[in-house]
């Protein structure tokens, strides 16, 4: 079914220069240092709007399949679709470019530093918060699913496949994925 874009929903700013893309993923990649991925969808779907809830959804989706980091690769897929390869350059140089630095900066301290309990106390918690930011930003993916009884059957068998079963990630892939096109492309008959 055809869904009409709503003044909520739809991107305000189909067109995206190179510099904007930079600066944008650049931010991300500044505000968000070990849990991008949330960064990003507040960024493009809910303060520039540049992306819908399904779209950003999707390209996670698909980036999940490809091999290498998740984020890394959703700039890469922004990137494209609003500048093509220019776009996806200045993209992924955005989210790399301050990571690195801070990166090699806490390498350095982390040697010099890391042994003292303190240091390895403060660590502990920054794990704690990254993983609070990847439920929560998992929870708002799933939500524009909700109303897909088949998404959320594969979503349940995703969920019981790494939770209860602890089968790689590959297995999962190879299996579902294949799997829910084929029961899609069969609803659609």
């Amino acid at each position: 079914m055809l869904q009409v874009p709503t003044s909520e929903t739809a991107p305000l700013k189909p067109h995206v220069g190179c510099r904007e893309l930079f600066m944008a993923f650049c931010s991300v990649g500044l505000s968000g240092f070990g849990g991008v991925l949330p960064w990003a969808r507040r960024m493009l779907v809910e303060q520039r709007r540049w992306l819908t809830d399904e779209e950003f959804t999707n390209i996670v989706s698909l980036c999940q399949f490809l091999p290498g980091p998740n984020i890394t690769n959703v700039s890469i897929c922004v990137g494209a679709r609003f500048g093509g390869f220019r776009g996806a350059i200045a993209a992924v140089s955005g989210i790399l470019f301050v990571p690195v630095i801070i990166v090699i900066l806490l390498a350095m301290l982390y040697d010099a530093y890391g042994h003292i309990k303190p240091v390895q106390d403060a660590f502990r918690g920054i794990s704690s918060a990254a993983a609070g930011l990847i439920v929560a930003m998992a929870l708002k993916m799933a939500y524009p699913l909700h109303r897909s009884v088949r998404a959320m059957v594969f979503m349940a068998l995703a969920i019981a496949a790494v939770l209860i079963l602890k089968l790689p990630l590959i297995w999962i892939l190879l299996t579902l994925v294949p799997l829910s096109i084929a029961v899609a492309w069969m609803m659609r008959r």
